[in-house]
This record gives C-alpha cells, structure tokens and sequence, in this order.
C-alpha cells in the first residue's frame, strides 16, 4: 500500500502519518527502488491501534509507551489513569448542565439573570436568599450586598475544585433568615462608611459587627494568613483593598485580624467568605 492507500484505509491523513514517522510512534518502511514507501498490513494494524488510542485521549507519548514492546501492564496503568480523567471531566460537565439548567429556568420564567451567574448551586441559592431578603427592605439594594457576591462569585470561579467547601457551609449556616438579616446590617454600616476616611470612629464598631454576623462553622470555614493579608497575597489584596473606600477597607482589615489566626486564609468582606488556599 501507498502512504494514500494506508491513510484512506485507515481514516487519518498522510500529514499525520509522517508526523508518527519524524516522531518514532510508527516504524516508517524503506522505500523501495522506485522511491516509494510500500506499507504492509502490520503498519496499518499498528495505525489503527494509534488511531483508537488518541481517540480514547492518551497523548502522543502515552500511546508511544502503550506500543512499547514489554508494555502491556503500562498500558493498563495509562487507560486507568485516563479513565479516571474522563470520569472527571465527566463530573465536571454534569455541574455545568447544571449551572446551564438553572440559567434556562430562569430565562424560561421571564425573569432577569443574575449578574453573578452562572454560579454553583449552592452559591446561587444563597444568593436567591439574599435576594429575597433585601427586596423585602425598602430601597434599592445595599452596594456592599452586590458587592459581596461579586466577590463570593469570584472567589469560587478561582478557587480549586475541592477548595469552595465554604460555599457549603455559608448555605447551611445562613438558613436562618436572621443570619441574613444580621448580614445586611453589616453591609448598611460599611455603605455608611463609603464616603468617609480611614480613621473614622466608626471602623470599630462596623469591624465588630462584621465579625459577629459570621456564624461560626463560617468562620471555621474561612481561611485567614498568618499576619497581614497584604504581605502573604499582596497582589490580590492589594486589589481587594482598592475597591472600598478607605473606611471601608479599614473595617474589613480590622475584621480580618480580629479572626486571623494560624492556618487561615482570607475572604469576603461582609457575612460571607471563601476558601482561597
């Protein structure tokens, strides 16, 4: 068989058929005197098994290794491994149709997607709760409410896939509609400390306040740094710090060195945090 004959037999292309070659993957025959390549049907036996490999996902050197001659049990290990992978992925997509489902209902209901979303389950129902609450007070919404789950919606985009354990948590302990409601008392004292300055006397009491409105599996659940969050996460502190007002983030710092402690890190500003380790 021609390189053509073996591709067209064998559904890849000839580009990737000497691809294999230059790379070792596959044995490239000598080429007889009229300067062709003959293949015979062991070659296209030893393409078609590439060909299922990298279908099934391996990389180039993982079927590279499952060739091998004395590799039998490496491959067992690999087609673990990767079953494991795809397990997964597979894992992954179903919270995605999820997330997606949870967006379609709302579309489907006529009502207005969150700016937040698509967000975990158990973060969008804290934030439907926080939603209820707040629409029951008169008034537009508390800037710092929406800015929290701003927040909290970042903070679990970012954070590892077994690192938002505290969104967990927060659902749990936030239940009681007063835990909500203590959060949003916080949050209308730091929207009273928008246009003021670091010193204002009422840094205290709002760093206080946000303290006592964590429940405390919350508080357990958060994570805070040794010392100053500015020195152990400057970048991400130095950002977080800049979007409040001076009083503000004097309140929220405050806060966080009164829960600071060994083996913490830190999180949201006002009734809610996440886990960024």
């Amino acid at each position: 068989m021609r390189i053509g004959e073996l591709a067209g037999l064998v559904g890849i292309s000839t580009r990737a058929i000497r691809h294999y070659h230059r790379i070792g993957l596959l044995a490239e025959p000598a080429r007889k005197a009229n300067g062709y390549r003959e293949y015979s049907l062991r070659d296209a036996v030893e393409l078609a098994r590439v060909r299922r490999l990298t279908e099934l996902g391996l990389s180039l050197d993982e079927v590279g290794d499952a060739l091998a001659g004395d590799a039998g049990r490496d491959l067992v290990e690999i087609l673990r491994e990767l079953d494991a992978d795809l397990a997964r992925q597979e894992a992954g997509l179903r919270q995605r149709r999820t997330q997606l489902a949870q967006l379609l209902r709302q579309a489907e209901a006529g009502g207005e997607l969150s700016v937040q979303a698509p967000v975990s389950p158990g973060l969008a129902e804290l934030f439907d709760r926080m939603t209820h609450v707040a629409s029951a007070k008169p008034g537009p919404e508390s800037a710092m409410a929406a800015k929290d789950r701003d927040l909290m919606a970042l903070l679990e985009t970012a954070s590892p896939a077994d690192g938002t354990g505290w969104v967990d948590v927060l659902t749990r302990t936030l239940t009681d509609p007063g835990a909500v409601d203590r959060a949003y008392a916080v949050y209308a004292r730091l929207d009273e400390l928008a246009g003021s300055p670091a010193d204002d006397p009422r840094v205290e009491a709002t760093a206080q306040a946000i303290v006592a409105a964590i429940p405390e599996p919350a508080r357990q659940a958060i994570r805070f740094p040794d010392g100053d969050l500015e020195e152990t996460d400057g970048g991400f502190a130095a950002a977080f710090y800049a979007d409040f007002a001076p009083a503000q983030a004097a309140a929220i710092r405050r806060a966080i060195g009164l829960m600071g402690g060994p083996g913490r890190a830190a999180g949201p500003a006002g009734s809610v945090g996440g886990d960024r380790s």
